[in-house]
């Protein structure tokens, strides 16, 4: 028998309420190691924590696409591990492998046919990257860019991204910026992050919120105006960003994490003004899913492989060890606590 870790969801938030590391309890259980055809026996590597999972702490998470979490049940997220033992042909034991269904233990036995290969050379041996830069949040930058920012070279366009130093606000700054844009302006929460996105990841410009009014920064820092937006926060940030668009700009909708704590529709509702600015101004807002470009996930994670391995996209991230802090750890990064991509290493 095997000794296991898991982690439960024992409480919601309440409504309109903030997640607490004291939501997740971390469980000891005996586990059999037995494997039926076409089973293998995990060891869980590294976890992701991601903003969309707050919808997952409500009993409706509000998007038909994502499954609430069950009170007192193991939680599961994206994860990355390795083959400790195989009932497949398909897997062998060191078998790296990857799922957006992981369940946030330290052990397992999976079905198979239900896990994804990892190639080691995909991402540089950096095993992580599977759950950020070279994964879900890297496919996210790059296709909500390409599919929804309308990047035109040698047009001068000013992208602004707010999140910017989160797992996808990072890359997809980047990547305005490798397809074309003339300026690429990211909002965060501190001066180390706007250092960071200025310094390691080739950004124009960084403002932090918290700090002074971001209306006068962005004319400061877009003195052309905004073409393109890539909003992954909502509320008066973006209600700043897109008063200050061109007209004929592109918003690209992928996240709203100031507003997953409170009790609203999503996208949530805009401000009179800010539909009003969009609507006079022709400016595109299209919600974006990345789950519904499937075909496009093969060819662009070998093209943010690509721009990995050839430190084109520099990658940070923020690692928190043992899985009995990831509760902590994904608190932090609702509150940003984290400059790129937050994991936890459960094992080595």
């Amino acid at each position: 028998m095997l000794n296991v870790k898991r982690v439960v969801l024992c409480s919601r938030p309440g409504k309109n309420g903030h997640p607490v590391p004291e939501n997740f309890r971390v469980e000891e259980i005996m586990k059999s190691p037995e494997l039926k055809e076409g089973q293998v026996l995990v060891r869980t590597l590294f976890l992701s924590v991601d903003p969309y999972m707050r919808c997952r702490m409500n009993d409706d998470t509000g998007a038909d696409y994502l499954l609430p979490w069950r009170l007192g049940e193991c939680v599961d997220g994206g994860g990355v591990g390795v083959v400790e033992a195989s009932k497949t042909q398909a897997l062998s034991v060191g078998t790296s492998v990857t799922s957006f269904n992981w369940p946030w233990q330290t052990y397992d036995v999976m079905d198979g046919s239900l896990l994804q290969k990892v190639d080691p050379e995909m991402v540089d041996g950096h095993l992580s990257y599977v759950l950020g830069a070279v994964g879900m949040p890297g496919l996210t930058a790059v296709l909500g860019v390409r599919e929804k920012g309308h990047v035109t070279l040698g047009s001068h366009q000013t992208m602004v991204i707010s999140g910017a130093a989160g797992a996808c606000g990072s890359i997809a700054g980047q990547i305005g910026r490798l397809d074309g844009c003339e300026r690429v302006v990211g909002i965060c929460g501190s001066n180390q992050k706007c250092q960071a996105l200025v310094t390691e990841l080739g950004f124009t410009a960084g403002i932090n919120y918290k700090k002074g009014d971001i209306s006068s920064a962005l004319r400061e820092h877009c003195p052309t105006g905004i073409d393109i937006y890539f909003d992954n926060v909502g509320g008066p940030i973006s209600d700043a960003v897109i008063s200050q668009m061109n007209p004929g700009g592109h918003v690209i909708l992928c996240g709203q994490i100031s507003q997953y704590n409170k009790d609203v529709p999503y996208p949530p509702p805009l401000s009179e003004d800010t539909q009003e600015a969009l609507c006079h101004k022709n400016i595109t807002r299209e919600r974006f899913v990345v789950l519904n470009y499937m075909e496009k996930h093969e060819e662009g994670l070998v093209q943010l492989s690509r721009w990995v391995k050839t430190g084109q996209i520099k990658v940070l991230e923020t690692v928190v060890n043992g899985i009995e802090n990831i509760g902590e750890a994904f608190c932090s990064m609702m509150t940003g606590g984290n400059i790129g991509k937050q994991v936890v290493k459960i094992s080595d």
